[in-house]
């Protein structure tokens, strides 16, 4: 290790594929600036990255690929990871002027289809979704903590958000549960913060999902007939809490509904939002863009880009946010 800026080096992280794991046995620096450490190693081939930090500070990562050249196990001996999975759509509001139209069947839509992932990559699905009403600010916090608790390094952990979402005038993004008060933010929504230290503490390759945008100053509910979801003063949109997910040193896979300043399309002919009826259309099968029966992380944001792009007539622009760290790999089946 070398640190240019003469900061001292404060800690040494580790990863696998883009996700964290825990190093064992780093010993201190040698007189030519060398650590060592002992990493849990699956057995197939990886990308292990490196990482430094001094306080704040992350450095870029230095990454080398491994070989796995151990016996093979036969693939009937191969465990399966599992895919966990929270879901939250609100559509129906406390506050009546937050009510969406179909923030809430978007998430039994998703659930759904992540349930039908069930036998093909993973030998289990489970799906904690909250729904309207249930989606309070304390059950989102709850579930996201399971989430946690339930993923191991082996496994896949998703979080899919439909609703408002909402920007500050310090630009801070806030996910509103279905009991936010605007009058009282702080102690009734969930922060950035929140969500980006949940969803880094998860263990295995992680994926989040945002169908939210904030992208007006509009200060009543949208009117689900004219296309719009999100609330804000404006100039600042989820793509740079997206952008932040998906820093190396979060090692997120992070999909946005839209850009810029776009709003979130939902329609009463589509049943959902724009977004994510592609998404539930592409975990579906659609997104096998190559038909070998393997949806990628990135066949599914080309699919969800072109989806919602040929839906709204190209008023919304989906991206997805990857670490150059995460390598590309298979996230459904179409069987």
């Amino acid at each position: 290790m070398r640190s240019p800026s003469g900061l001292a080096v404060d800690s040494v992280d580790a990863q696998i594929d883009g996700r964290p794991v825990e190093a064992r046995g780093v010993t201190p620096a040698s007189a030519s600036g060398e650590r060592h450490l002992t990493l849990p190693a699956p057995p197939h081939d990886i990308e292990v990255s490196i990482l430094a930090r001094s306080s704040d500070l992350v450095g870029e990562a230095a990454s080398v690929r491994l070989r796995y050249a151990g016996r093979k196990a036969d693939e009937a001996e191969l465990i399966k990871p599992k895919l966990y999975a929270v879901v939250i759509g609100v559509s129906d509001y406390v506050e009546p002027g937050l009510r969406l139209g179909y923030a809430a069947a978007d998430a039994r839509g998703v659930a759904e289809a992540l349930q039908r992932q069930k036998g093909g990559l993973y030998r289990d699905v489970e799906v904690r979704p909250l729904v309207d009403r249930d989606a309070t600010r304390l059950a989102v916090i709850d579930a996201l903590e399971w989430l946690d608790a339930q993923v191991t390094s082996r496994d896949v952990g998703v979080v899919m958000i439909a609703g408002h979402g909402y920007t500050d005038e310090k630009g801070a993004y806030w996910f509103l549960p279905a009991d936010a008060q605007m009058a009282h933010l702080g102690g009734t929504s969930v922060s950035q913060f929140d969500l980006r230290r949940a969803f880094a503490a998860i263990a295995g390759k992680a994926i989040v999902f945002l169908d939210t945008c904030h992208a007006n100053a509009e200060k009543t509910a949208p009117d689900p007939t004219r296309d719009v979801r999100g609330l804000g003063p404006g100039g600042v949109d989820v793509i740079r809490f997206a952008n932040d997910l998906a820093k190396a040193e979060n090692g997120l896979v992070t999909f946005a509904s839209t850009q810029g300043t776009e709003l979130a399309a939902e329609r009463a002919e589509w049943g959902h939002g724009a977004f994510s009826l592609a998404l539930i259309e592409g975990l579906s099968g659609k997104a096998d863009l190559l038909h070998k029966g393997a949806i990628t992380v990135s066949a599914l944001d080309y699919y969800i880009a072109e989806r919602v792009k040929e839906l709204t007539n190209g008023g919304q622009h989906p991206v997805m946010s990857r670490p150059g760290t995460v390598p590309d790999f298979a996230f459904a089946t179409t069987r």
